[in-house]
């Protein structure tokens, strides 16, 4: 299958109103996406099927699968697809919203002061109007711009139309080994200036690494965590770490997505307290918003021999269960001819309002430089 054929089927499949996904794994050049047969609405709670998931920031609510079962699939290999050239038209503010938000921070600083938790991720939506409203073309433009980001275009008729580029995996699985990282801080990137991290986003970062590193415990045998890095998402910078572990013999996969989601990235610290505050404080449902999605325990064929050639080798091939969830991020949410997109920030004691509300609309520049 060619370009051209993979997007008129994907054309095709939403103008017919079915479900789909269509996604590149970050640094990859692979396009796959799941055409759902019908439009039953498929959940999962035990995460056991096999299949593609979408799973909301509260995991009380609804989990929708993609069964392998009941989907086509396909990929292609493409580094760059063409699209065309458009016109960024720019977002205004609501001042109203801005009030909002600075007295949301207010408060969750005043929480952490009070010793209700140590930090609390806070978000906001924000509506743009669009004048072109193509989900595969804003795809496509993802695509070519956020190589190291996970980029994703997903529809259901009875749940909406998801777009994202989130730069944040939660945990993949391959076997027994499980990788997972922590994404916190976040700077525009300026290529002329080395880039100065302040206490309060290292203190953020390392509230995510220990948790992750915490929770993950139970399940292993060992846990490995290397240095703090620089990594660069679009035109935002953020701190990330990577932890690497050896899951037990008895895997429950669900009880390891229980144990990390939603992390300190996206909800804050301790997980519960910070939970129940957004909750009840930020006055709207970030549904899918901070959740994750991908795929679900699918089977690989692993080999050590790199000479595919070498027939006799392959036949050895190690089938593996593997997973890989990422964290909704960078994303919003299609409805007809407007976007909602969602943004947020890491609230510490150390929080400045302005400061986080500026951080907010760097945020959503960056998504919408594929916007028209």
């Amino acid at each position: 299958m060619n370009v051209t054929s993979f997007f008129e089927a994907l054309a095709q499949h939403h103008k017919n109103n079915l479900p789909f996904v269509v996604y590149r794994k970050p640094n990859s050049s692979t396009i796959s996406c799941w055409l759902q047969k019908d439009v039953q609405l498929h959940k999962t709670n035990t995460f056991t099927e096999s299949g593609f998931v979408f799973a909301p920031f509260n995991l009380e609510e609804e989990s929708i699968l993609f069964p392998k079962s009941d989907c086509m699939f396909s990929e292609i290999n493409d580094a760059i697809l063409d699209v065309e050239n458009f016109e960024i038209s720019e977002i205004i503010h609501d001042e109203k919203q801005k009030r909002q938000h600075l007295s949301l921070v207010s408060k969750g600083v005043e929480s952490i002061k009070s010793n209700a938790f140590k930090k609390v991720v806070l978000s906001r939506c924000e509506t743009k109007t669009l004048q072109a409203n193509n989900p595969l073309t804003i795809f496509k433009r993802l695509h070519n711009k956020y190589i190291n980001a996970m980029v994703y275009c997903w529809f259901h008729p009875k749940v909406g139309l998801w777009i994202g580029a989130t730069p944040e995996l939660l945990f993949k699985v391959e076997g027994k080994q499980l990788t997972t990282m922590s994404l916190a801080g976040t700077k525009p990137y300026n290529a002329d200036e080395p880039v100065k991290w302040t206490p309060k986003e290292l203190e953020e970062q390392q509230i995510v690494t220990d948790f992750i590193a915490k929770q993950i415990k139970p399940y292993t045998n060992t846990v490995n965590i290397s240095d703090v890095v620089t990594v660069k998402a679009g035109s935002l910078l953020h701190l990330k770490t990577k932890i690497t572990s050896v899951i037990k013999d008895e895997m429950d996969l669900k009880a390891i997505i229980k144990a990390l989601h939603p992390t300190p990235a996206v909800c804050g610290f301790p997980k519960a307290e910070a939970k129940d505050f957004i909750l009840k404080n930020e006055h709207y449902n970030r549904e899918y918003y901070s959740g994750f999605l991908g795929e679900l325990n699918l089977k690989q064929a692993k080999t050590r021999n790199t000479n595919r050639r070498n027939v006799e080798n392959n036949a050895y091939a190690v089938i593996k269960t593997q997973s890989n969830f990422y964290v909704n991020l960078r994303c919003m949410q299609l409805n007809k001819n407007t976007a909602n997109i969602y943004v947020g920030g890491g609230i510490t004691k150390a929080s400045n309002p302005l400061d986080e509300w500026d951080e907010t609309v760097n945020k959503t520049a960056t998504i919408n430089t594929v916007l028209s």
